[in-house]
């Protein structure tokens, strides 16, 4: 028995009914979505989400379970935050779900968790679906399935998917290798036919999640999405919790009316929070990255290298919000040979005393005295064989082979390190103590973490017997606990969060970091920086990527709320003018991805990679009516012009529009804006800015 849900989506997002339950209305004003809220989690009623126990699906005995709600009230009265428990009399077994309801969003998400109150281990819990949940629509049709690409080195890394679905079309998801944002990304939107609005979708679990979108019919769609290979039993007073899912539900033809919600909704909701308020990712400079072979990375950098540089920058006034050490910083990591660098010496966590002799905080004094802060590179999961941490606490590792001798995982290849357990509670404390220490001694005031390795395996092979998914799942509850701990006890620092470029993206790791180095895809290829801009900000307006040049090309093909200048400010052809110029264009440009996004190019399905095409996209903020379009003329497009639509305006208003490039100034009413207007740029491979301001 599957719970079904009935959406009219047209100016109103429309009713909700339940096979043999009253209707309940939606209708996007105040509150409403405690009315779903309470119309789907009510007692005798199917809940949306199942899983088997003892080999029974839970539609056939949750309703018969004891059943109970406690409301907690928060400081934010527009969030509505309940627990509904379901209580099974016999085994003890209890399904904690804690929901929460955002009335300003019209949206809700929902997290389980199984407790074992009893005095035995339970009968075994499988096929868990954090949601199970049935979309009905009054208007039949092909549902149209918005979806992404995740990360895996290529121009396509979060490229916009569309998949258009008629009855029982599915689609599944999944990531690849245990890291939930590579190949796969756990934010998609599904819309309904016919001007019926739709849901846009996103899951919290930095592991192994899956999600399963199936046109039913022409007039429902089921969602099911969980954790892949859960399927265990739990000992005594033992709990385990699975992901997070969250549905914003939008009104209307125009998908991006979700979309720009749902940003809305993350930085409000999903961002760790400084002085009450979301947290503000910075604008980074690197310390001269790329030094001659066989030096990588940061091998060869030294304490009076990195503070001559940062007076450079001074001198220069180029200062960054942040000065950002990468790889190689520690022992072992700077070999002449070339037969060690930076990325088989991890696991060697002490500073290279030969090149830093007092440690990093007379870098970091030098940091704080031109005004910036200072952020180091840390990979302490992934733990290379014979490493002072792999010899030194061999019983905080999970090997690859796992505890017994079977089968080794090889989705990663030939493994020559082990992962660090952050589910083993010792290894966790001890590990936020150590980062915390170091960074308290050393200055250090940002934390950035990658994470090079694909972890699946390791936790498959160290599960115990019947007990599937117990590692992972203590592994991934020990990463959010060890962020937190950093977050907690330095309140103002940040989390950037790499993972490969981008591969550990989803709703809860964003609660506690952000990608500031979104793909490892071509450092500087411009090209590959719009298409990476292009899909992520439908979703996300926190991330980061670097740029290498300071043309016009090249730096607006990074804009975002986040950067990493890696500027060569030690080589001549780079022109100290344009470096600062293009920081300042940065800095007018940014605060207007914090509202609102709209593609203006290459919607829908269509390859947005090519060379022969023109990428654009605006920015808008309704706060004060105005924005950017953004623009690129691609080295092959033989167009010199091109039409855009402009979205959000006022109709009934006039708009002046400047090009910031040329001086160029163009009045409309906002109808004629809406209905389009060409843009021009003479040359290929150039860019245009052009700012958009309501005429007083």
């Amino acid at each position: 028995m599957k719970k079904n849900i009935v959406y009219l989506i047209l100016l109103l997002l429309g009713s909700l009914s339940v096979a043999g339950q009253s209707t309940v209305q939606i209708t996007g004003n105040k509150n409403d979505i405690g009315k779903w809220i309470s119309a789907n989690f009510r007692k005798g009623v199917t809940p949306p989400f199942s899983f088997v126990y003892g080999g029974k699906h839970s539609s056939t005995f949750i309703k018969n379970w004891s059943y109970s709600v406690e409301n907690i009230t928060g400081r934010d009265l527009s969030v509505i935050k309940r627990i509904y428990s379901y209580k099974d009399p016999v085994s003890g077994l209890t399904v904690e779900c804690e929901v929460k309801g955002f009335n300003a969003y019209n949206a809700v998400e929902w997290v389980l968790r199984f407790v074992n109150t009893g005095n035995k281990n339970t009968p075994e819990i499988s096929s868990v679906n954090a949601s199970d949940i049935t979309f009905t629509y009054k208007k039949g049709g092909d549902l149209k399935m918005h979806y992404a690409d995740g990360s895996h080195v290529s121009k396509e890394d979060f490229h916009q998917r569309l998949k258009v679905m008629q009855p029982h079309d599915s689609l599944y998801m999944e990531p690849y290798g245990g890291r939930s944002s590579q190949n796969a990304f756990p934010f998609f939107n599904m819309q309904a036919p016919k001007g019926q609005g739709g849901v846009l979708a996103a899951i919290g679990w930095t592991g192994t999640w899956f999600a399963k979108v199936k046109a039913e019919t022409s007039k429902s769609t089921n969602l099911k999405s969980g954790m892949v290979n859960l399927k265990t039993y739990l000992y005594p007073k033992e709990s385990i919790r699975t992901p997070k899912v969250c549905l914003l539900f939008w009104n209307g033809e125009n998908r991006f009316v979700g979309h720009n919600a749902f940003r809305r909704l993350v930085l409000e909701h999903y961002t760790w929070k400084q002085n009450g308020k979301p947290t503000v990712y910075p604008v980074s400079t690197s310390f001269n990255y790329g030094d001659p072979a066989p030096c990588n990375e940061y091998t060869c950098m030294t304490e009076d290298y990195a503070i001559a540089l940062i007076k450079r920058y001074a001198q220069y006034k180029l200062v960054p919000d942040v000065f950002w050490l990468d790889a190689g910083w520690y022992i072992k990591a700077a070999d002449v040979a070339g037969k060690k660098n930076w990325a088989n010496t991890v696991g060697n966590w002490t500073i290279d005393p030969e090149r830093f002799p007092r440690g990093f905080r007379p870098i970091a004094d030098e940091v704080h005295k031109q005004g910036a802060k200072f952020m180091v590179w840390f990979e302490p999961e992934r733990v290379m064989k014979n490493s002072d941490w792999a010899n030194q606490y061999p019983q905080w590792m999970l090997d690859a082979k796992g505890s017994v001798e079977q089968e080794e995982w090889q989705k990663d290849g030939d493994h020559d390190a082990v992962l660090f357990n952050l589910g083993n509670a010792e290894a966790c404390k001890w590990l936020g103590k150590f980062i915390g220490d170091f960074m308290e001694t050393n200055g250090i005031d940002y934390y950035r973490q990658d994470f090079n390795i694909e972890p699946a395996g390791f936790w498959y092979n160290n599960d115990e017997e019947g007990r599937r998914g117990i590692c992972e799942i203590r592994y991934i509850e020990g990463l959010y606990k060890f962020w937190e701990y950093l977050l907690n006890r330095f309140p103002n620092t940040i989390i950037d969060n790499c993972a490969s470029g981008g591969r550990r993206i989803d709703l809860e790791s964003i609660s506690r970091s952000a990608a500031l180095w979104r793909t490892d895809y071509n450092y500087g290829e411009p090209n590959g920086s719009q298409c990476h801009t292009y899909g992520l900000e439908l979703y996300l307006p926190l991330h980061g990527t670097g740029i290498q040049q300071a043309d016009s090309y090249t730096f607006r093909s990074g804009l975002g709320t986040s950067v990493i200048y890696n500027w060569k400010v030690t080589e001549g052809n780079y022109n100290v003018v344009d470096m600062r110029n293009k920081q300042a264009e940065f800095n007018e440009v940014r605060p207007y991805f914090y509202e609102d996004y709209y593609p203006l190019s290459g919607s829908g399905d269509v390859d947005i990679t090519a060379d022969n095409i023109w990428m654009v996209y605006q920015l808008y903020r309704p706060s004060d009516d105005s924005g950017y379009i953004v623009g690129f003329r691609r080295a092959n497009s033989p167009d010199q012009t091109y039409q855009v639509k402009l979205q959000g305006l006022k109709l009934d208003r006039e708009y002046i529009l400047t090009n910031k490039d040329t001086g160029a100034v163009l009045v409309k009413k906002g109808s004629e804006l809406a209905k389009g207007f060409e843009i021009t740029l003479d040359q290929p491979r150039s860019s245009l800015l052009m700012k958009i301001e309501i005429k007083p």
